[in-house]
């Protein structure tokens, strides 16, 4: 930091376990990347090439490598590993990881329906060759799931052998744990956190009125994914209370 604040809430340091920021890349450029780790990659823990625009991105070995030089972990959204399944081409996913030198993918199905155990199964083998991170709710506004089913499949998907589980909330944060005005379901999130622990749960938060709300809700350390590159200076700044936003919540520490 540049210069000392007093009593500011103390922030986990990097590799963190919790407190984990996740960008989404969304197609930056080579200079866009070179631009961003320069500002934000101290604060960044892991980057989301989004839904499978990884497949069309410009120069993406070249991307892959600014980030892994900068010590950022990349992997691909989860909507690439749903074209693969549906097409019976997990294998061929497989070697996709290794390929590329990725160390975390994510399964999701949010895009598509498999049968939960089937997913368990994805996730189980690929545990064995990279972290896996899965996500937990559809992208379709439509399927709205109750409490215990939020909580039986992350806990699943825990056992399975997921890293962290992703709460769905599509890059709009407007899906999964939001309703369609972008509010968060707080009686779904407060149930989810009676059976799973906060620090397994990546919560997807791309609005900044509900980056707020979790960091009101579970402190500077929780886990927020789906930041823009632009905001991860921002979110920062909320966590550590020196944002109007959360100024108040953290000088009654």
């Amino acid at each position: 930091m540049n210069y000392t604040i007093n009593h500011l809430p103390d922030r986990t340091a990097k590799p963190r376990d919790k407190g984990i920021t996740m960008v989404m890349d969304k197609g930056l450029s080579l200079r866009q990347v070179e631009d961003f780790i320069e500002v934000g990659g101290t604060y960044t823990d892991i980057v989301k090439l989004g839904w499978a625009t990884s497949y069309v991105t410009p120069n993406l070995e070249q991307k892959l490598k600014l980030y892994r030089e900068a010590g950022i972990p990349v992997y691909f959204g989860g909507t690439l590993f749903e074209a693969f399944i549906v097409r019976n081409q997990f294998d061929d996913y497989r070697r996709l990881l290794d390929k590329y030198q990725l160390e975390h993918c994510e399964v999701s199905d949010g895009s598509i329906t498999i049968e939960h155990d089937v997913k368990c199964k994805y996730i189980s083998e690929l545990a064995k060759q990279v972290t896996v991170i899965s996500e937990v709710g559809s992208k379709d506004v439509q399927k709205i799931f109750a409490p215990y089913k939020w909580i039986k499949l992350m806990s699943a998907e825990i056992q399975a052998g997921s890293w962290k589980v992703i709460a769905e909330a599509r890059e709009s944060g407007n899906v999964g744990i939001y309703r369609d005005s972008g509010e968060v379901r707080q009686g779904l999130v407060d149930e989810i956190l009676t059976q799973i622990p906060e620090e397994t749960i990546i919560w997807e938060a791309p609005q900044k009125a509900q980056q707020v709300w979790f960091i009101k809700l579970i402190g500077a350390n929780v886990s927020l994914g789906n930041i823009a590159p632009t905001d991860i200076i921002p979110l920062e700044t909320l966590r550590l209370g020196i944002r109007s936003d959360t100024f108040d919540h953290f000088l009654e520490m």
